[in-house]
């Protein structure tokens, strides 16, 4: 370039014909309408819901009218455009205004782990944004409880608390249903009401109580108890373990099986008990009592069983002594049995008899009467 021309340039420079820097120009010139979000690339897990703030910003001085869309997404997500309640698809902005509308984007349940790109376009202004499956996704449901396995004697009840998610994108009606043994009984509470069937809406969860009561015999070990939800296209099972003990039950009787007895006033009476454990458990430190009449006396021999096995059966004397001033007639005496678990007892209808001596007491007072009353008549009867 000769001399000439440079001076030339220099000097329209100068002039301000021609810009200094025709690019720094270009890129410090502000857009006329631009879509802005913070959040361009988020990290989401699937069946995830995303909730999108965009601003149209119109830095133009004229009135905008664009036209709302989103491309690039396949057809399993789903998604829509609000603002102020309403559904978009234009928006108008003001010279030197913005507007915001809400972009929600939902993520399927059944989709790739990995990026997946897509855009929002307002009239000639595009908005790129990215969105990071971080897992796997399924179509499935989930049963599960944080306490499986629980403890305790025949006599409890067992209540499990459970979830049921249901991992579809419908919503699901879920048949509750056990495979427990026979005399067994499962109750269903989805949201603590008593049902065999819980519906639970898409990608949602719902806490199901579940009440296992074991048969009334049955005996000490460990019970799994199978549970299922399940509808036609999707289910999930959940094994439960319950722990039984053991029962406690024990039985008073005597041999017979007869609960009476007869006793002369201030005599002792030998009554022969049975003592039955018909639990599943064995008994221990089993103690022996009586409920018994005023001055009355009842011991036992022994006076304590130390412990019974299941199904045995344990023999003890009743030693028992009637009060001296005890009247004739019918009398009761509770024995009882007891241990720290459990304890029952026997009424027995005792029978007070008069000692013989009275007995040949009133022999001799009656004919003594009779003796008196003869003389009498012998003496004064010709009178």
């Amino acid at each position: 370039m000769t001399m000439r021309t440079n001076y030339f340039l220099l000097l329209v420079m100068l002039l301000g014909i021609i810009p200094a820097n025709n690019t720094h120009a270009d890129n410090t010139t502000p857009k006329s309408v631009i879509l802005y979000t913070p959040y361009t690339k988020i990290s989401v897990s699937p069946g995830a819901s995303i909730d999108y703030s965009v601003d149209l910003i119109n830095n133009t001085d004229e009135l905008v009218d664009a036209n709302l869309s989103v491309s690039g997404l396949s057809g399993s997500w789903k998604y829509e455009m609000k603002s102020g309640g309403w559904n978009l698809s234009q928006l108008s902005v003001l010279p030197k205004e913005k507007k915001t509308f809400n972009l929600k984007v939902d993520v399927p349940l059944k989709v790739n782990k990995g990026s997946y790109h897509f855009v929002v376009t307002a009239g000639n202004t595009r908005l790129p944004l990215s969105v990071a499956v971080s897992q796997q996704g399924t179509y499935q449901t989930e049963f599960t409880t944080d306490q499986p396995n629980m403890q305790g004697n025949s006599k409890s009840t067992f209540t499990f608390s459970a979830t049921l998610k249901n991992q579809t994108a419908d919503q699901q009606l879920y048949a509750l249903m056990a495979n427990a043994p026979r005399g067994w009984n499962v109750v269903f509470k989805p949201n603590y009401k008593q049902a065999t069937s819980a519906q639970v809406e898409a990608n949602s969860s719902q806490s199901v109580s579940i009440d296992i009561t074991p048969p009334a015999n049955i005996k000490a070990g460990s019970y799994k108890i199978p549970v299922r939800a399940a509808t036609g296209t999707t289910s999930a099972e959940l094994e439960l373990e319950v722990v039984v003990t053991g029962s406690y039950q024990m039985e008073l009787t005597t041999p017979e099986g007869l609960l009476s007895a007869d006793v002369t006033a201030g005599d002792v009476k030998r009554i022969e008990l049975e003592v039955k454990n018909t639990g599943s458990s064995l008994l221990k430190d089993i103690q022996l009592s009586a409920n018994k009449p005023i001055d009355w006396e009842v011991s036992f021999e022994p006076s304590k069983i130390e412990m019974l096995k299941a199904g045995e059966t344990a023999t003890v004397i009743a030693v028992l002594k009637a009060s001296k001033k005890a009247l004739p007639g019918d009398y009761v005496t509770t024995m009882m049995v007891k241990t720290p678990e459990i304890n029952t007892e026997a009424q027995f209808r005792i029978a007070v008899k008069t000692p013989m001596i009275w007995g040949w007491v009133g022999v001799l007072i009656i004919i003594v009467s009779i003796g008196v009353v003869y003389y009498l008549f012998r003496k004064y009867g010709r009178r």
